[in-house]
């Protein structure tokens, strides 16, 4: 039931199921095609594989097809290809495709084509897992809705809650962009209006699922309308996640690339055996000459790291930034800029910025730790050579990590071959 700033009240069942043929427009595969899983083996499926192979014969709205020229695509990648016209059918849907192939956009331009930018009501929600993915996905929203006259907002955590209010109150978003904390927030102060809410879509929808955000999500999904197309788009989709998308999703198309294909094409991956914790900051001592021929992210695995590796780096007179999830968030926009400005070359940063984040002239990503999470290394390492462009990953491997790279091998059907002299050759 909604009330007259239209907010909706949570309802009290699950989201409505339609039956398969009411949720299914006449050219979307049977509903006997959409099982979740192959009979006996568990393996996920593709079920959806046309392919529309230019933006021109997607038959969008002129003026986003101006913003999608404007913004410098010419073709739609192999996801965009697949995943737009089913988020403009208004499908559930489930995408997953490699690291740095245009998935952002893919949603982007969906949503948009559905967007009435006569009616002044959020039409749109977007979550993400942090600020900077959220700020990026809102950068794309506005460049490629440029002249729609369309209207967002970012709802991010760091910011003023009052500044949120205000605006849904007097200039309301037709898109809303946001971490789950602070968009549940507004939800609940009665500011963000729900009620005609077309499309609610999750970036790194894995991360967005995992322990630290699963019950936001669920929180905020308790207000969706029933009628509400859900969107789930991230580089690795692993099999729980999926079966945690059966409570919210209607016969979900599943454009999905298996695990063994997800291995970043054109990025060299090594490794540097330092053997012991303690050799590796001379280490990436030696190496930083090499480092700042391009612009370069170091990965550590917690905050006091990236606080003593900067602080260890500055005391030798290299130049660093270094960002993570405690800082002020000015803090964090102002070194985000520096970086995707060239004005700073290094960034030492956490898995905060492991997923998503463009900056188009990285070409290097060190593993200073190799990542806790193993699904958390093709965000890393996607950092670089981001839509087809070269780039090189070293990781640093102790004698306790041996085992554990030999598993991300295994688990990216991968090879990760020793480090060799002519590094800077490949750079």
């Amino acid at each position: 039931m909604a009330d007259s700033n239209g907010y909706n009240e949570p309802p009290s069942a699950d989201k409505t199921q339609p039956s398969p043929a009411e949720a299914a427009p006449a050219d979307a595969p049977p509903a006997e095609q959409m099982h979740t899983a192959d009979e006996g083996n568990g393996e996920l499926t593709t079920n959806y594989n046309t392919v529309t192979e230019t933006f021109d014969d997607m038959k969008l709205r002129s003026d986003l097809l101006r913003g999608i020229y404007a913004y410098g695509f010419e073709k739609p990648s192999a996801i965009q290809q697949r995943a737009i016209i089913p988020m403009i059918m208004g499908r559930d849907t489930i995408a997953q495709a490699q690291s740095g192939m245009g998935k952002t956009a893919t949603f982007v331009v969906g949503i948009l084509q559905n967007i009435d930018t006569s009616v002044k009501k959020v039409q749109a929600l977007i979550l993400a897992p942090t600020r900077e993915l959220a700020q990026q996905i809102q950068k794309v929203v506005d460049a490629l809705g440029d002249y729609m006259g369309l209207h967002s907002h970012i709802c991010i955590g760091g910011t003023l809650v009052n500044d949120d209010i205000r605006i849904f109150q007097t200039d309301t978003p037709q898109v809303v962009v946001g971490t789950p904390g602070r968009v549940y927030d507004m939800i609940q102060r009665r500011a963000l209006g729900t009620t005609s809410i077309k499309t609610f879509c999750l970036d790194e929808a894995d991360e967005m699922l995992s322990r630290g955000f699963k019950e936001q999500i669920y929180d905020v999904f308790q207000f969706m309308p029933s009628t509400c197309q859900v969107g789930l788009f991230s580089a690795t989709m692993p099999n729980d996640v999926l079966e945690m998308t059966q409570k919210f999703m209607r016969d979900p198309l599943r454009i999905l690339v298996k695990k063994d294909e997800l291995t970043l094409e054109g990025i060299k991956q090594f490794y540097i055996a330092v053997e012991k914790e303690e050799w590796k900051l001379e280490t990436l001592c030696d190496l930083y000459e090499t480092v700042t021929i391009t612009q370069a992210i170091i990965y550590t695995n917690t905050r006091r790291k990236v606080e003593w590796l900067t602080e260890k780096l500055t005391e030798r007179d290299f130049t660093v930034s270094s960002l993570h999830g405690d800082m002020e968030q000015k803090q964090r926009d102002l070194i985000m800029k520096e970086f995707r400005s060239g004005s700073s070359r290094v960034l030492v940063t956490t898995d905060l910025l492991a997923r998503g984040i463009d900056v188009q002239q990285v070409s290097l990503v060190i593993n200073y730790d190799l990542p806790t999470n193993r699904e958390n290394y093709i965000h890393r390492i996607g950092r670089s050579g981001r839509f087809g462009r070269k780039g090189v990953a070293i990781n640093f491997i102790t004698n306790a990590d041996v085992g554990p790279l030999r598993e991300l091998e295994q688990f990216y059907n991968t090879t990760i071959e020793e480090m060799p002299m002519n590094i800077a050759d490949l750079i």
